[in-house]
């Protein structure tokens, strides 16, 4: 028997970006909104034309950087 995901849900919280299935399609909207303030808060320059995958390891270096993580 299978185990029940719904049983660890952290378990699969995080995953790879570059495993997505949608990876390689434009970010979306929720992502571009955050990327932007992320970048306004640490002075850098926001790319619009990032990819869902690109923007979600943009997201995580930021927030690092910015001490969000």
């Amino acid at each position: 028997m299978t185990d029940n995901p719904k049983s660890h849900p952290q378990g699969n919280a995080e995953k790879d970006p570059e495993d997505g299935v949608t990876g390689d399609e434009p970010m979306i909207g929720a992502q571009a909104s955050y990327l932007k303030t992320l970048c306004e808060e640490v002075g850098e320059e926001f790319e619009d034309s990032l990819t869902k995958a690109e923007a979600s390891e943009r997201i995580d270096a930021l927030q690092e950087k910015n001490g969000r993580v």
